[in-house]
């Protein structure tokens, strides 16, 4: 519950909850859109707004700034887990999804999703989990797809849905697709969405509990569940979690005890435990190419660096990131050093990664 609800209207009941959480997401063309909805806003606005925009991971992004001077109200990047206030313009860090979590702001560098991060589904999604029907979600210039399915999310725990008319829109693709997966609330002009925004965010709405879960929800308990299926050796005769070592293809699962076998649709084959020494060898060979990776990444920032792009700011921020490459690379490589050897069901011998023996003609026969 926020400040706002906790204090009450001056009669000693609480004030009933309004859509005092806004999100919006954009991408390519964006920033013109931006300024122009930011700029609609009343200086009074009783809502936090959290704006996410497709950045590359090493700009230094300058958004925050020009929405500052766009908007009647302050525009920052934020630190992580800082609450949530009315009244600001939250804009997402590059290289980091910004997340809301019930009464705060969390950064993390999450997978990317839509290719991209920050990415406005991670926002969309979470600001649907913590707030439910206070949400009020924006969709944006862009292209692509990402923002539809949190857009999806929000409308479907009771939140309003809001889209930039698509003909209006720099790049009209986002805008569109999110029309294909969401019936929207209001389709409007970027210029329109302000002044919405600020009437939206003094109406009460009804809060209600639900134990409703989105798609990602569902996807992550079935994948979990797999896991677990798997780890738990319930998998016999069908599809596994695992790939081939020698193709990358899928694997199926056969056989029980001895006469386990994985094999995948090419037809590479493996018994249990030359599966998992095979696995371990993936393992240590990956590991290896992300001390690789981090050192070689060190290396050209620190090139860049001296180049001069982008000026001190992107400088300093460049060495920045070189030095925790380097630390990071120190950490993966004395993990590699300390990893201990994988025990074998027959150790000192290699009979345990041998195939079982056939007969041919009462001839033993290696496989």
């Amino acid at each position: 519950m926020s400040d706002r609800e906790r204090s009450g209207n001056g009669s000693g009941a609480p004030a009933r909850p309004t859509h005092d959480i806004v999100v919006v997401g954009a991408s390519a063309g964006g920033v013109e859109t931006l300024t122009a909805l930011v700029g609609g806003l009343p200086p009074d606005l009783p809502a936090a707004v959290f704006v996410v925009l497709h950045l590359p991971p090493y700009s230094a992004s300058r958004l925050s700034a020009i929405l500052d001077r766009a908007a009647p109200l302050p525009a920052a990047h934020p630190e992580d887990g800082e609450a949530v206030v009315p009244g600001r313009i939250i804009v997402a860090p590059p290289d980091r999804h910004l997340l809301l979590r019930p009464g705060r702001v969390a950064l993390a560098r999450g997978p990317r999703e839509n290719h991209a991060r920050p990415a406005i589904d991670p926002l969309f999604r979470t600001a649907a989990r913590a707030y439910g029907s206070r949400v009020v979600g924006v969709v944006l210039s862009g292209a692509l797809y990402d923002g539809s399915a949190g857009l999806l999310a929000i409308q479907a725990r009771g939140g309003v849905a809001v889209v930039q008319d698509p003909a209006e829109a720099a790049v009209g693709a986002m805008p569109r697709n999110a029309l294909r997966l969401v019936a929207a609330d209001h389709v409007l002009p970027a210029s329109a969405i302000g002044p919405l925004l600020g009437r939206l965010a003094r109406e009460p709405v009804e809060v209600r509990e639900t134990r409703m879960t989105d798609q990602d929800e569902r996807m992550a308990a079935v994948i979990e569940a797999d896991f677990e299926a798997q780890a738990g050796d319930r998998r016999i005769d069908a599809e596994t979690l695992y790939t081939c070592p020698d193709c990358g293809g899928v694997m199926w699962q056969s056989g029980a005890g001895p006469a386990l076998r994985f094999r995948c649709h090419v037809g590479h084959a493996y018994g249990l435990e030359v599966l998992l020494g095979q696995k371990s060898e993936e393992l240590e060979a990956a590991l290896w190419s992300c001390v690789r990776l981090l050192k070689e990444r060190a290396t050209l920032t620190r090139q860049t660096a001296l180049q001069g792009v982008g000026g001190a700011a992107v400088a300093a921020r460049i060495g920045e990131q070189a030095q925790r490459d380097e630390e990071h690379a120190r950490i993966v490589r004395e993990l590699l050093e300390s990893m201990p050897n994988l025990p074998t069901a027959d150790a000192g011998t290699d009979e345990a990664f041998k195939e079982p023996r056939r007969t041919n003609g009462g001839r033993a026969v290696s496989t």
